[in-house]
């Protein structure tokens, strides 16, 4: 006790160098914990990207290509599936509700998914969240669309402008179908998932728009105009990909059986959380470097500590000689340096744990609302917790070192006035 007095009476004579340190101390553990937040924040996220489906279905292919094209609409589907299978499985006993997916356009860059007002009602993301609307709702006419809270954003569209579809991917495209134009019926609330940056249409209104189209181009001197359309039977032959849920999850994997067995056609049934864990395993290497920069901060701000102690362990000679003279052992000496260091870490790791639950709770509603990531505010987890007790532990271990010259400062050389 009597040296943890002394060192705390030390630092606040050396008040300004020793909040620096503080604060440089706090700055870094408010990183590592910050990243951290970040990291599961984003993790839980990327996990929630679609929630409460059951199953995937597409064409024949491996489970992380059918993931990444029908939910983060990334790449394309090795081939379609029926609308006869599709019926069929809807058909099913266990199926609750079916949700049809098209894709093959674009708008801007942004991909164009065709699919059923169900979509609105049952996709689900962050476990219970919907899709809510800021303006305008689902689409009730042929030729409605219904876009993404980034595509509104980027492209500055309001209900009731035009958009005109391109065939095929990316931001620039030949190939459009101006004579089917489409009007923004509704816009969707920004929900930090791939929904944000998708053009959604009707199924029917896919078919629509390539009647006069055959092998990935216009049919020569046919051009079928949009109230002919209308009349016609725009039944869709085929589609990419369909989300199920089911009545029971007990039933998820009798039905992901059936599926890949399914003889009228090869198709996949994929669990999109197992998958999700899949293909986060892959990208989540940025982790790992998030994890070791936030470490290198920290060591940083505890190489500053020690170079701040040594700096001004020269100036304190005389101080430690003192000290030596009213009777202090060399062991008294050794502790106070030690006890500085670690109430310097110990204070910054406090102060650091005080800035971040401040900055989430500012930064909480905004982060949600422009990026869709949800960071929680809750209690630091056991590791989290061992690891700012190792962050005080190395201080201290960083205090050794003056702490051990001092040890070895003999009264005579403190009481020596240098020239």
């Amino acid at each position: 006790m009597i040296v943890l007095r002394l060192a705390l009476k030390s630092l606040v004579n050396r008040w300004i160098t020793a909040l620096l340190t503080i604060v440089t101390i706090a700055a870094s553990v408010v990183l590592l914990l910050g990243v951290e937040e970040v990291r599961t924040g984003a993790r839980q996220s990327f996990a929630d990207t679609i929630s409460g489906t059951d199953l995937i279905v597409g064409a024949r292919s491996g489970g992380l290509n059918l993931l990444l094209y029908s939910v983060f609409r990334i790449g394309n589907a090795t081939n379609n599936v029926t609308w006869q299978s599709y019926k069929d499985i809807a058909a099913r006993p266990e199926v609750a509700w079916i949700v049809p997916l098209s894709l093959g356009d674009s708008h801007h860059g942004f991909r164009v998914l065709g699919t059923s007002t169900d979509y609105f009602t049952h996709y689900k993301y962050r476990a219970t969240h919907g899709l809510s609307f800021v303006a305008g709702g689902p689409f009730s006419d042929l030729f409605d669309a219904v876009i993404g809270a980034e595509v509104a954003d980027k492209l500055g569209y309001k209900i009731g402008d035009p958009i005109v579809l391109q065939h095929g991917l990316g931001e620039v495209s030949f190939l459009e179908h101006d004579d089917k134009p489409f009007r923004v019926a509704g816009i969707l609330e920004r929900t930090g998932t791939p929904v944000d940056r998708t053009v959604h249409v009707s199924l029917e209104a896919i078919t629509a728009i390539h009647v006069d189209w055959q092998s990935g181009a216009r049919i020569p001197g046919q051009s079928v105009p949009a109230e002919e359309v209308r009349k016609m039977d725009l039944t869709p032959k085929d589609i990419t990909a369909a989300l199920v849920g089911l009545k029971s999850k007990l039933a998820a994997f009798r039905l992901q059986r059936a599926i890949n067995e399914y003889r009228a056609e090869p198709l996949s049934a994929i669990l999109p959380g197992a998958a999700l864990q899949e293909l986060w395993g892959l990208v989540g290497t940025a982790e790992t470097a998030l994890r070791i920069v936030s470490a290198m901060v920290v060591a940083t701000a505890l190489l500053g500590m020690l170079t701040m102690i040594l700096s001004t362990l020269n100036e304190r000679r005389r101080e430690m000689a003192i000290l030596r003279s009213v009777g202090a052992r060399p062991r008294t000496v050794l502790g106070l340096l030690m006890a500085e260091a670690g109430v310097l870490t110990a204070v910054g790791v406090a102060l650091g744990i005080m800035l971040l639950y401040a900055a989430l709770f500012l930064a909480r509603p905004y982060v949600d609302a422009a990026y869709g990531l949800h960071l929680p505010i809750a209690p630091l987890k056991p590791d989290a917790w061992a690891t700012l007790g190792t962050i005080v532990l190395a201080g201290c271990i960083a205090g050794l070192l003056p702490a051990l010259r001092a040890y070895r400062l003999s009264l005579a050389d403190g009481m020596t006035v240098r020239t």
